[in-house]
This record gives structure tokens, sequence and C-alpha cells, in this order.
């Protein structure tokens, strides 16, 4: 899927859309990618003459991906919240010009509560593992 029809899955709007297209594969998993242009809000600063992609974007990148596994789910009203993170580690920079590739899977689902695993890479080598999980809540709340 691409960035309109990622859109109408998750509530999130530029800048905070953190995914280019998001592919549904066969054994239920997902994989989403990013193509890192270098003008993105998160890299000001981040750091001067040497922008590195966050560590918090690539989990909420994760977290993206894994939404559209959910559609389901994500119905009109109701926001996929982060409610952990577990085992998260980084094992490599990103950069402008790299194309991001996340990959996600189911481990346990209790609706409204998701918990899976995830793996963030550039170019085939491995960038930022980790367990997560989130709840779809209403809106209201």
């Amino acid at each position: 899927m691409n960035r309109e029809e990622i859109k109408k899955i998750l509530p999130h709007r530029e800048p905070m859309l953190l995914l280019d297209e998001v592919v549904l594969n066969e054994d239920g998993s997902a994989t989403g990618y990013y193509k890192v242009r270098g003008d993105e809000f998160f890299l000001q600063g981040h750091f001067p003459n040497n922008p590195i992609v966050p560590g918090v974007i690539q989990c909420e990148m994760m977290a993206q991906s894994a939404c559209a596994l959910f559609q389901e789910e994500m119905k009109a009203g109701t926001l996929p919240v982060y409610t952990g993170l577990d085992k998260v580690r980084f094992r490599g920079m990103i950069h402008p010009g790299d194309q991001i590739k996340i990959d996600v899977s189911l481990v346990r689902k209790s609706h409204p509560l998701y918990a899976l695993k995830g793996v963030v890479s550039v170019d085939g080598k491995k960038c930022m593992s980790g367990d997560f999980s989130f709840a779809i809540i209403s809106e209201e709340n």
C-alpha cells in the first residue's frame, strides 16, 4: 500500500507519517519502507553536519508499519498507542539517502493489546531491533 492507502488506516499525517509504502506478506507479517530525504524535521540538529535518524523515530516507524496488520481493527475513531518497548537494540546509523526497510511480525494479540517483534535495516544491515506492544483505543479515551 502507498502513502494514501496508509492514511486510510493510520491517523498520522505529515510530518509524523513515517512510511512511504507497506507490504502485507503472505506469512502474516508486514514490511514497511521509508526513504530518508534529508529534510525531515527530526534530522534538524540531530546532528549538525552528521544527520542521523533518531532511535525513537525508528521505533515509531516500526509501530506504524505494524498497524497495517490491523486494518480491520483500525477503524475511524481509533488510535494506536504504544504500551511498551523491550529489548530494543541499535546496531547501525541511518542517514539521508538511506532506504529503510522495517519488518514486523505479530507475537500475540488480545484485542485491544498487540505484541510484536521488529527489525529495521538498510541494505540488508540490521540497524535496530526490538519487541514492542501497542493498544488500539477509542479516540475518546
